[in-house]
């Protein structure tokens, strides 16, 4: 089954949502204006107490990529590459959960959401006036990566630290974070965001 974007936009039209860049303020933003305006707030990842339940390995392999981990060596020591792959992978896969739950919860009362949404999709599926994309210098989304003291940070630190080397370790995980944040994909993001002026 496909539901045609146009009908997607009609049921999304009380969802406002912000992308872009690590350490842009995405979700300093998305609550400060959810508090402001009295909007239904959705964080980061907040679709995934409903996609860990329900992604499948054979539809979702990317999602169900950490559930099957049993070793996080293995997660924190792929290629740079690789894990650019994996990242904007499972933005794709979690859009679906994502459209599924926004709908849901927006018929009543507007929402605001930090999302992972690919801005190619965003741009089919929501007005214009509906996105907002927050950018950040590649060395702030690299170097800052791990200043936040939130558990899934903390707990990578910990695997990386873990690790034989842990400073080769850090310096491969930090060339993913660099190529997830680099110029060629803020480039991009500006494409997709100017072509519809």
């Amino acid at each position: 089954m496909k539901i045609e974007n146009n009908i997607l936009k009609h049921y999304l039209k009380n969802v406002y949502f912000i992308t872009g860049t690590a350490y842009a303020g995405k979700s300093t933003m998305v609550k400060m204006l959810a508090d402001r305006y009295d909007m239904i707030f959705c964080g980061e990842n907040y679709h995934s107490q409903i996609s860990d339940i329900v992604a499948t390995p054979e539809v979702q392999p990317d999602i169900c990529y950490v559930n099957n981990l049993t070793d996080w060596k293995d997660f924190v020591t792929r290629s740079p590459e690789e894990y650019e792959r994996w990242i904007f992978s499972v933005g794709r896969e979690a859009a679906e959960f994502e459209i599924a739950e926004l709908i849901s919860i927006s018929r009543e009362k507007t929402v605001i959401v930090d999302t992972n949404i690919p801005l190619d999709l965003l741009k089919e599926i929501s007005d214009y006036h509906h996105v907002a994309v927050m950018l950040s210098p590649q060395s702030m989304s690299v170097e800052r990566f791990f200043d936040r003291s939130d558990p899934d940070k903390l707990f990578l630190l910990n695997v990386i630290d873990s690790c034989d080397d842990p400073e080769a370790v850090m310096e491969n995980y930090r060339r993913g974070l660099a190529l997830i944040n680099s110029k060629n994909t803020m480039m991009n993001l500006q494409i997709v965001v100017f072509s519809r002026l």
